[in-house]
């Protein structure tokens, strides 16, 4: 990946006008960014997808994150194609392998994102009948935000998916 901290400062700016821009007119701007970069670069895929998924594309946004993720992208971004990938597949009606993607996606070291994972995820569950777990993932995720509770709510999300547990 090579990115300099100009073209990462540039990226934030256009991102950052997204909504002034028309959705064609942005993913041209996104792609000539991409451009920038060399052949086959992880990070030039994975912009060119998030623009097609922030613009309702998640169609087009998929194979750009797979190509992402096989090229090796790494850091936050690595994460992040794989929250955006999977939300991209529930969009297109692909929810299970969504879950399948987030459910090993939460055995990775914790980071900032681990919550929008669990977001995502509780999505996906809904997307496949799965509401009663998907429910939990939200309670856990949210339970250490809590200013009180935590210990409670944490429990109690977990014994929506061991309610076995709960009649001894």
């Amino acid at each position: 990946m090579t990115t300099s901290p100009d073209w990462e400062r540039r990226s934030a700016e256009l991102w950052a006008s997204i909504d002034d821009h028309e959705p064609a007119e942005f993913r041209k701007r996104v792609d000539a960014l991409a451009a920038e970069l060399p052949d086959g670069d992880p990070v030039a895929a994975f912009e060119r997808a998030c623009a097609f998924d922030s613009t309702g594309h998640s169609d087009r946004a998929v194979p750009l994150y797979r190509a992402a993720l096989a090229g090796g992208i790494s850091g936050i971004r690595r994460r992040r194609s794989v929250i955006q990938l999977a939300s991209s597949l529930r969009n297109v009606g692909r929810a299970e392998e969504a879950v399948d993607l987030l459910t090993a996606e939460r055995q990775q070291p914790a980071d900032e994102l681990d919550d929008a994972v669990s977001a995502t995820l509780a999505l996906a569950l809904t997307s496949v009948g799965r509401e009663r777990e998907a429910v939990a993932v939200a309670v856990a995720a949210l339970a250490p935000h809590l200013p009180r509770y935590q210990r409670s709510m944490a429990n109690y999300a977990r014994l929506l998916v061991e309610p076995e547990e709960a009649e001894s």
